[in-house]
């Protein structure tokens, strides 16, 4: 990759980071060198990604804990190995049942949107499959930041107030008390450089690390998740624990522009970004800072998402293949679609034939992009008592249309956000990148991606690009520090702009490159968080 390491046009006067040995990216500096502490004891990547993923349950709660779910792309001994580490809905979850409720969507918080937490789940495989140092000791750093406290970052804590304040004012009930207890003190979140700890969750981490996640799912903490569920007539259930299965998956990839792109296979939506990817490789983008260039990036990425929203769900309901969609034949047809003026995105017909991201990388060259979230930032809103597992909501993406593909179902994996990248070339390691953030991270991954191949934007410097989001319909949202002029220029070509208010919503990401040469990694960390570098 050709790129100016000096070149820094966006945001901050921060440069990216070089490393010979080792490099662990995560939007906490103490998560990150919680994973560099495992390089230095002889642990590997995933090792090293572990720790990290562990330590940002703790010191970044606002996006990510114990009971939300996880997906990894592993690069190990010149392989690159796919993990779908999503729970399933609970076997009581139907959509008869959400009807008799007299419900027409799926509620943010509370028992009903809990699907199973699939990220301790996600750390065990991990570590029995690659990893080199025990669990105890690669969890060990985690528990220490929650028994002994932390200083909560800026970031965090102005997601920590937000959230605060947004359950203050919707969470009513019993079920809802542990949260208060866990995350408030005097009904208060905690300002930047105070000094927090979770002992429970410190507990809980220890009863993981033991039991290689066993006692999560069939052991003491599975029973303490079944009686608060029982208690309070949740859905969530022993038996859903105990069903869990972490699996292994083979990624799905197109070609661009020289390169090969991996993205986790659906019930995961990046094949949103391959299947824009896959509909710009023959375009020639005019320039980064063009208004073609923007335009055609937005209707690729339109196209892509729509096809991704009409199509993604549990794989075993998809009512097409992925090779079908991602067909160079049908990019084809779907490029045709791209004219002057913003297109209203429809989904096409193929042929039939409140997140953290982090990546790490060793001095044997194999590298980890692993993301984990517990969704909508705190997710349900509800903490089991005496543990510090704040559950996940991500049954809030299942629709209650029974025709559609995402339909609610019993034991079933919803259309699912989080996506972890990798990029290669010439069958080597190029490197592992992320976005997280919602329905913003196949954009996101298409905005680095595009900033890097096409235009040699250094990972720093492609990180630090303003963004946009397309939202709906003919709807951009662009960041604050988006050019005017640009965007002046596409509401002239029919694209309806609308200029946010801070950058809340346009994701935080982390990008390691690999020098196939020397081998020397280099690094770029999220300016919109408290992003760190941490190198060996």
């Amino acid at each position: 990759m050709i790129y100016d390491e000096l070149y820094q046009p966006y945001r901050t006067a921060r440069l990216p980071i070089y490393a010979k040995n080792g490099m662990v990216a995560a939007s906490q500096p103490q998560a990150a060198d919680c994973g560099r502490q495992m390089l230095e004891k002889g642990g590997n990547a995933v090792d090293a990604a572990i720790a990290a993923a562990a330590a940002l349950t703790v010191v970044e709660p606002t996006s990510n804990g114990i009971g939300g779910d996880a997906f990894a792309l592993v690069w190990m001994k010149e392989k690159l190995y796919g993990l779908n580490a999503s729970g399933r809905s609970p076997k009581a979850f139907t959509l008869e049942k959400l009807k008799e409720k007299g419900l027409t969507d799926v509620p943010d918080h509370g028992f009903i949107p809990v699907t199973v937490p699939g990220a301790p789940g996600a750390w065990a495989e991990l570590s029995e499959a690659f990893g080199v140092l025990p669990l105890e000791e690669v969890l060990a750093p985690a528990v220490k930041l929650a028994e002994e406290g932390f200083p909560v970052s800026a970031a965090v804590a102005k997601y920590w107030k937000r959230g605060v304040q947004l359950f203050s004012d919707t969470l009513k009930g019993a079920e809802f008390e542990e949260w208060f207890r866990v995350f408030t003190k005097n009904g208060q979140a905690p300002k930047a450089g105070d000094i927090w700890t979770f002992p429970d969750h410190a507990g809980t981490l220890r009863d993981i690390a033991a039991t290689k996640a066993a006692s999560f799912y069939e052991g003491e903490l599975a029973a303490k998740v079944d009686a608060f569920s029982k208690q309070h007539g949740g859905w969530i259930a022993a038996e859903d624990l105990k069903n869990f299965q972490a699996d292994w998956v083979k990624p799905i990839s197109v070609s661009y522009k020289g390169y090969d792109v991996w993205e986790i296979p659906p019930n995961g939506h990046g094949l949103n970004t391959l299947l824009a990817l896959n509909i710009l490789e023959d375009m020639k983008l005019k320039g980064k800072e063009s208004t073609d260039t923007y335009h055609a990036l937005m209707e690729a990425m339109k196209l892509g998402y729509t096809d991704g929203l009409h199509y993604i769900t549990d794989p075993k309901d998809m009512k097409v293949t992925v090779e079908e969609l991602l067909s160079k034949e049908y990019a084809a047809e779907r490029r045709t679609l791209i004219g002057e003026e913003a297109m209203l995105p429809k989904p096409g017909k193929p042929q039939k034939g409140g997140t953290v991201y982090l990546a790490a990388a060793d001095k044997e060259g194999n590298m980890v992009s692993y993301i984990q979230s517990n969704y909508m930032d705190f997710g349900s809103g509800l903490v089991v008592p005496g543990t510090g597992i704040n559950l996940q909501n991500r049954g809030r993406n299942f629709s209650m249309d029974e025709n559609a593909v995402n339909a609610a179902g019993p034991a079933k994996r919803t259309y699912h956000t989080i996506i972890p990248g990798f990029l290669t070339k010439d069958g080597r390691a190029a490197g592992a990148f992320g976005v997280m953030g919602g329905f913003m991270q196949p954009q996101g991954h298409l905005q680095v991606l595009t900033s890097s191949i096409d235009f040699g934007l250094n990972p720093q410097a492609a990180l630090d690009a303003p963004r946009w989001r397309w939202s709906e319909r003919k709807t951009i949202e662009i960041e604050p520090l988006f050019p005017d002029h640009i965007a002046q220029a596409l509401e002239r070509r029919g694209h309806h702009i609308r200029k946010a208010a801070d950058e809340t919503g346009f994701g935080r990401g982390q990008i390691i490159w690999r020098d196939p040469d020397s081998g020397v990694y280099i690094g770029g960390t999220e300016s919109r968080a408290d992003g760190h570098i941490s190198v060996y």
